[in-house]
């Protein structure tokens, strides 16, 4: 696209300079007077408000009509704009301004009834340049590779509503999948996370920092609701966010949050976006006003398709928009460009370039395949959703570095559908520097040989020398470990995740109640913990299993055990399925029972969602269907002959905690089971997975939920009389705990 240069000079109270550069010649000048842009301004103040959008519908004549009066304003009697309009393939209208006028919305900019910005055959960018005006900077080459982006989406506990942050990046993937994008994704939500993995990346590597989350203004300064270290709600400035990057700025920064592009105060302040371009980032994209969420996703999906493509910048925005406009989504014109004196061009080259490099690493779903159908048992990376404390905790765990209190292993604990393989599955996606060597079910010593099948080592020397010392059967395993891992070993520089998937299945043999390892894996996880501990290794252990087992000596486990997804989560988990999802043609009373018998379990919720698509079937027999499965499924994990082989007064503890419909404080729980041995009942049931023990990420503190799958099975424990006084005693508590209690949080 052709690069224009307007500037726009307050020269007196009463009196403003326009002048117009076109690169071929001196710059046209003209004047205007103030008054005139006071009334622009009063229009644009009146017509685009927050409260006055909210109340037009797409393609409504008052935005064309002020896109019209913008355009008169820029064309004067000298026609200084429709010339320059019409000429394939558009052009980039840089924009020099100051004040109140910085905050006009040029994206409306309208000429013969028609919105320039979103013409077909010759659009016009608006930029909001930014910086000295001096000559263009000098084009940087575009990377022969895909395009490398890093993702951090914010979602502080307690802030409204929760947005869709697995969609856009399951959206951007999706778009990209034909030329690849390597996505990287700060789970944090931090600042400290950002400014830690944009420095172990280094200066240069990504091409595009994607923001997603909201933004306010708080206190006349533009704000990113960001998150602190236990996922509570933390501002963050421009400045902060620079202090951050320190430096290590992308081609494109993209604070997808409402305000993000706006200016306070009518325009007399300075926008996010602004800020960060005045703080160093070439290019910076921000929303003018509120935006929803579908709209920000599909913006975010077209802009990445075509910079993967290889397209320039300036055509990326440009077709992103056209995409927002053509599907009539009616915040097509609120995206902001801000940039410096930098070109706007191409940062990767098209997929078939000669010597492009591809990406290395595969899919982490493809690690998890079942070993008879060769399908992944695991949800994708396009349609995991929730667990995001959960995450945030693990990855903390794993990327602890050595010391006297890191854990060798994380365990991933809970009953079975919860989705602790898919959570194992997320977090390998989550660190692309560690290669993966995952194991399903039993594994013995010939199996656990398999690791130098499953990693790939820089040499092909490594490599031998790791497969060398794994069949070594003439030293012990802890030792023939220690040597790979060491840090000159052939793992020593090649951090690893070893991952034991379903790993009560054979790893696990139980004994007076309790499960213990394996024989062989007594001989395995303890060398392999021992030498991550001994060498100081960042490699680390991930382990999934219904049952607790005790940690073997001498090293550190750490426990995370999985909820029932809640409410926003199952929201977020039904939306990627056809028949349950809101707006399928499931019949709406199947579609609820089906929901309320899966009880917030995922598995559970896949299986019903192929049920309900039957279409042999009627009503009555679907609903017998629904149910079948649901005790299925209760006989698939196990519960039922788990259930009736504990105490009788353990089994009681679970029927009473379970009239309770969400997690609650131990506290609650002991208040219920008045019991000699309820500590013992309460570390007994969340062993084998029949009381769930999760994070209240607001005091951090264990909380504990029984699931409603098990209440077929637990409700006829409890008479009527039983039912009533454990609804009335855990009232009484929890009214103690939540609301008389000054130091207690109420529940997230």
């Amino acid at each position: 696209m052709d690069t224009y240069e307007l500037e726009i000079l307050e020269q007196t109270s009463d009196y403003a300079e326009l002048r117009l550069s076109t690169g071929g010649g001196p710059p046209r000048t003209r004047g205007i007077d103030m008054a005139a842009i006071d009334r622009l301004i009063g229009m644009v103040e009146r017509d685009y408000s927050q409260d006055a959008f909210a109340q037009r519908v797409f393609g409504a004549p008052p935005l064309r009509e002020l896109g019209t009066q913008l355009a008169v304003f820029l064309d004067g009697d000298e026609r200084w704009l429709t010339p320059l309009m019409g000429r394939p393939p558009g052009v980039a209208l840089r924009i020099t301004t100051a004040g109140r006028l910085r905050h006009l919305p040029w994206e409306l900019l309208a000429s013969d009834g028609a919105y320039l910005t979103v013409s077909g055959h010759a659009p016009l960018l608006p930029v909001r340049a930014v910086g000295t005006h001096t000559a263009l900077k000098s084009p940087v080459a575009p990377g022969n590779r895909p395009l490398r982006v890093l993702f951090m989406a914010t979602s502080p506990e307690g802030v409204e509503p929760m947005l869709g942050y697995e969609a856009e990046e399951a959206a951007i993937l999706a778009a990209t999948a034909r030329t690849t994008t390597d996505l990287v994704v700060e789970e944090s939500g931090t600042l400290d996370g950002l400014r830690f993995l944009s420095r172990d990346y280094g200066a240069g590597h990504f091409d595009v920092l994607h923001l997603s989350g909201h933004a306010t203004i708080k206190d006349g300064q533009p704000t990113f609701l960001t998150e602190n270290e236990f996922g509570g709600l933390a501002y963050a400035t421009a400045d902060q966010i620079a202090r951050a990057m320190a430096g290590h700025w992308p081609r494109l920064v993209f604070v997808s949050g409402c305000l993000t592009g706006s200016s306070p105060d009518a325009g007399t302040l300075p926008s996010m976006s602004e800020s960060l371009i005045r703080a160093g980032a070439p290019a910076v994209l921000g929303w003018a006003l509120p935006v929803g969420d579908i709209s920000a996703t599909e913006f975010a999906a077209e802009l990445y398709r075509s910079l993967a493509d290889g397209e320039p910048l300036d055509r990326a925005v440009v077709d992103a928009r056209c995409h927002l406009y053509t599907n009539q989504r009616g915040n097509w014109h609120l995206l902001r460009l801000y940039a410096d004196r930098s070109p706007l061009a191409p940062m990767v080259t098209p997929l078939n370039t000669k010597g492009r490099a591809r990406l290395q690493t595969r899919p982490a779903e493809q690690e998890f395949l079942d070993p008879q159908t060769q399908r992944s048992r695991v949800a994708g990376r396009a349609t995991f959703v929730g667990r995001r404390r959960v995450i945030q905790r693990c990855l903390r765990t794993l990327k602890q570095p050595a010391d006297d209190h890191a854990a060798q292993a994380l365990v991933l604990h809970g009953m079975g559908g919860l989705g602790k393989s898919s959570l194992a599955s997320r977090l390998l996606e989550r660190m692309p520097t560690h290669q993966r060597a995952v194991w399903y079910g039993r594994v013995d010593l010939t199996k656990f040989r398999e690791l130098t099948t499953k990693i790939t080592l820089p040499t092909l020397q490594q490599q031998i020398a790791a497969t060398e010392l794994l069949d070594n059967d003439k030293a012990p395993l802890a030792l023939r470990l220690r040597h790979l891992l060491h840090a000159d070993g052939p793992l020593g520089q090649t951090p690893c995740l070893f991952v034991f998937d379903d790993f009560e299945d054979g790893n696990l043999d139980e004994r007076d109640g309790t499960h213990i390892l394996s024989t062989d894996m007594a001989d395995i996880l303890p060398a392999l913990l021992t030498a991550i501990r001994d060498t100081g290794s960042p490699s680390r252990v991930i382990i999934t299993t219904r049952y607790r087992f005790p940690t073997p000596t001498a090293t550190t486990i750490t426990v995370e055990s999985l909820e029932t997804l809640t409410p926003v989560e199952q929201d977020k988990k039904l939306a990627n399925l056809p028949n349950l999802r809101p707006g399928s043609p499931t019949d709406p009373e199947i579609r609820a029972r089906a929901i309320q018998a899966a009880a917030g379990n995922p598995r559970l919720l896949d299986w019903l969602d192929r049920i309900v698509a039957d279409a042999t079937l009627d009503i009555n027999d679907l609903i017998t269907a629904i149910e079948s499965e649901a005790h299925r499924f209760r006989e698939n994990i196990l519960a039922e002959k788990l259930l009736h082989s504990q105490h009788p007064d353990l089994q009681t503890m679970l029927a009473r905690v379970n009239v309770i419909e969400l997690p609650v404080p131990a506290d609650t729980v002991h208040a219920l089971h008045q019991h000699p041995n309820a500590t013992t009942h309460i570390t007994r049931a969340v062993q084998l997975g029949l009381l769930e023990q999760g994070t209240d990420p607001a005091t951090q503190q264990p909380r504990y939920y029984v699931s409603d799958i098990l209440r077929p099975l637990l409700r006829p424990l409890l008479t009527d009389d039983d039912h009533t006084d454990a609804c009335a005693t855990a009232a009484r508590s929890l009214y103690q705990l939540w609301l008389v209690d000054p130091t207690s949080e109420l529940p997230s």
